[in-house]
C-alpha cells in the first residue's frame, strides 16, 4: 500500500474517532492547526512545496518564526529571524546539537560522519579536517583545479561548442566536482567521464539514491511510515539499504587500496584520506567521514554554479560585466588564475552570494533542543523540539533584503568602488542573516574552498564560452540533503567572440569511461 493511501486512511480513522473536534481549527494558529492532528493536512497538501509553504508562513509571522504541530511528528520551530539564528548557532550553541532525532534520520547513510554527529566526535573530526582548508592547502587546490579545468572541463565544452550539441550542465559540473573530490581529498586517480550522456558508476548511482531516500525521511508527513518500511525492508527503505551497501563496498575498497599504497610509499602527498588512516581511525569512521566529504564537495558547488548560469542568461548586462572583470584580472597574470587573482573577482563573488541568497545549497538545517529554552523573539522552545533555521526563507524576507528581495541584484553585496569604479569592495554581511555556510562553532570549514572552486570554474567558462539554457521555464528547486534543479539544466555552448581556442591536453581520453574504484 502506497504512503498517500495510508495517509488518507489514517485521516479518515482519526475523523471517525475524534469526531467534531477535528472540524474546528484552533484560533489564530499559523499554519491552520486542528486538535489531535495539528497541521498534518496542510503539511501533507504542501509536501511537494515545503520550502515555499514555510516561506509563506514565515512571511505572515510578525516575529519571522512559526511553530509546527502535527500528528506523529516532533514539535518544530522554524525561524527566519537572524537573532534567533545567532542564538541557536552561537549564543546557546550547546543547547542545540544535531541531536539523536536528526542522526536517526540520516544515520543509515551518513553514519558517524562530521555532518551527523555532536560533541567530542564532531570536534575530533573537525580538527582532522582543518588541515585541508589552510591558505597553503587552498593554493594546492587551485593547482589541481587548474589542471582539471584545462585538461578535462574546457576541452569537453570546446567539443560541445564545435558540435552544437546540448547537454545537462548540472550533471557535467556534478561529475567534475566529484572528480575533484576524488583527486584532491581522497588522493585517488579517478577521473570519471564528464560526458553527461555516459552512464554513471554504480557508486554514483547508489550515492544519489541514498541521498534522495534519506532526505525523504526528513520531510515525510508521517515518520513512522518510513520506520515501518525500514523494519520490514520494503519500498524506498529497501532501496536505501541496497544503496548504502554499495557505497560502503566501494569506499572500503578505496580504504584498503589507500592503506597498501601508504605502506609502500615513503612520501605521500598527505591527502585527507591518508591523514584519517594515519590518525588510526577505524575503517568505519574513515568511511563515514569520506561520505560527508563527497556529499559536500560534489553536490553543493555544482548546484550553485548551474543556477548562476541560469540566472545570468536573463541578465545580459551582468554577464557582460562579469566577462570584463574576468578578462581584466586574467590579463594581469600569465598562467591561468591563481589563489591571489581569484580574490580580485569581486563581482563574481557578489553574483555567487546573490544566487545563494535565493537558492541556498542547504535550504534548511535543524537542531534539537536539549532543555527548555526561549528564543530572543520570545518563542518558547521545549526540550526535544526540532529547531530549524531556514536560509531559503531568509533570502525572501522583505525585512532583511528590502522590497526588491526577489530581484537578482549583485550590487546589494557591494560596499564601495575604487575611483574608476572597476574594483568593488564587498560588504561584510551578518552571517546569521546569510547562514548559507552555517555560522558559529559549526561554520563550514570549506567556505573559502567553495568560493575558490566556483570562481575558477565560472571564470574559466565565461571567459571562453556563452552558455545558453534551452528551456525558458523557471526550474524547480528541489530540497534534498543538498538542493538542486529538478531535471538538471540543458544548455548549448558557443565560443565567445567566435574565437577558436585550442587546449593543451595531458590526456586525450576525457570523454571516455575510465576504469576506477567506482566502475561497475
Amino acid at each position: 500500500m502506497e504512503a498517500p493511501t495510508i495517509f488518507l486512511l489514517l485521516i479518515l480513522l482519526l475523523i471517525v474517532f475524534a469526531g467534531k473536534s477535528l472540524i474546528n481549527p484552533c484560533r489564530n494558529a499559523i499554519p491552520t492547526t486542528y486538535p489531535v492532528i495539528g497541521c498534518l493536512i496542510s503539511f501533507y497538501t504542501n509536501r511537494n512545496r515545503l520550502l515555499d509553504w514555510y516561506t509563506e508562513l514565515l512571511t505572515g509571522s510578525p516575529s519571522g518564526t512559526v511553530v509546527i504541530h502535527r500528528l506523529a511528528a516532533r514539535r518544530t520551530v522554524v525561524t527566519a529571524n537572524p537573532s534567533n539564528v545567532e542564538y541557536i548557532l552561537k549564543t546557546n550553541f550547546d543547547n542545540f546539537p544535531k541531536g539523536k532525532p536528526f542522526t536517526d534520520i540520516l544515520g543509515d547513510f551518513l553514519g558517524d560522519g562530521i555532518f551527523n554527529v555532536d560533541g567530542n566526535l564532531w570536534l575530533k573530526q573537525r580538527r582532522l579536517a582543518t588541515h585541508d582548508f589552510t591558505p597553503k592547502s587552498l593554493r594546492e587546490f587551485v593547482t589541481v583545479l587548474r589542471t582539471e579545468v584545462n585538461n578535462e572541463l574546457l576541452p569537453f565544452l570546446d567539443a560541445a561548442a564545435q558540435d552544437s550539441k546540448h547537454f545537462d550542465l548540472h550533471e557535467l559540473l556534478r561529475r567534475f566536482t566529484f572528480n575533484m573530490v576524488c583527486i584532491f581529498f581522497l588522493g585517488i586517480d579517478h577521473r570519471g567521464s564528464l560526458n553527461p550522456s555516459s552512464p554513471v558508476s554504480e557508486f554514483d548511482r547508489a550515492f544519489q539514491t541514498a541521498s534522495a531516500v534519506s532526505a525523504g525521511r526528513g520531510s515525510a508527513p508521517l515518520s513512522f511510515v518510513w520506520k515501518l518500511k525500514r523494519m520490514v525492508g520494503f519500498g524506498s527503505e529497501k532501496d536505501l539499504k541496497n544503496a548504502v551497501g554499495e557505497v560502503h563496498r566501494c569506499l572500503h575498497g578505496i580504504i584498503r587500496q589507500k592503506k597498501k599504497k601508504t605502506k609502500s610509499t615513503a612520501h605521500d602527498r598527505g591527502d585527507f584520506l591518508s591523514r584519517l588512516i594515519a590518525a588510526g581511525e577505524s575503517d568505519e569512521t574513515v568511511r563515514d567521514m569520506v561520505i560527508s566529504i563527497v556529499m559536500a564537495g560534489r553536490d553543493t558547488t555544482s548546484a550553485v554554479i548551474t543556477r548562476l548560469f541560469w540566472v545570468i542568461a536573463g541578465h545580459q548586462e551582468t554577464e557582460h560585466d562579469l566577462v570584463n572583470e574576468i578578462r581584466s584580472v586574467k590579463g594581469e597574470i600569465t598562467s591561468g588564475f591563481d589563489y591571489g587573482s581569484l580574490k580580485k573577482l569581486s563581482l563574481l563573488k557578489a553574483c555567487l552570494c546573490e544566487v545563494m541568497r535565493l537558492y541556498p545549497p542547504v535550504p534548511w538545517d535543524s537542531k534539537h533542543a536539549l532543555t527548555d529554552d526561549r528564543l530572543p523573539d520570545g518563542t518558547v522552545v521545549r526540550a526535544g523540539d526540532r529547531v530549524t533555521y531556514f536560509p531559503y526563507g531568509m533570502g525572501r524576507m522583505e525585512e532583511l533584503w528590502g522590497r526588491d528581495w526577489d530581484d537578482f541584484k549583485p550590487n546589494r553585496w557591494v560596499e564601495s568602488y575604487d575611483d574608476d569604479r572597476t574594483v568593488r569592495v564587498l560588504k561584510k554581511v551578518n552571517p546569521f542573516k546569510f547562514p548559507v555556510f552555517q555560522a558559529g562553532p559549526r561554520v563550514c570549514l570549506g567556505e573559502e574552498m567553495a568560493y575558490v572552486q566556483m570562481k575558477y570554474i565560472v571564470a574559466s567558462m565565461l571567459d571562453r564560452f556563452e552558455i545558453e539554457p534551452i528551456a525558458t521555464d523557471k526550474p524547480v528547486f528541489v530540497p534534498m540533503l543538498t538542493a538542486h534543479m529538478a531535471g538538471g539544466m540543458q544548455v548549448r555552448v558557443r565560443r565567445r567572440d567566435q574565437i577558436c581556442i585550442s587546449f593543451e591536453k595531458v590526456n586525450n581520453s576525457n570523454n571516455s569511461d575510465r576504469g576506477s574504484f567506482f566502475s561497475t
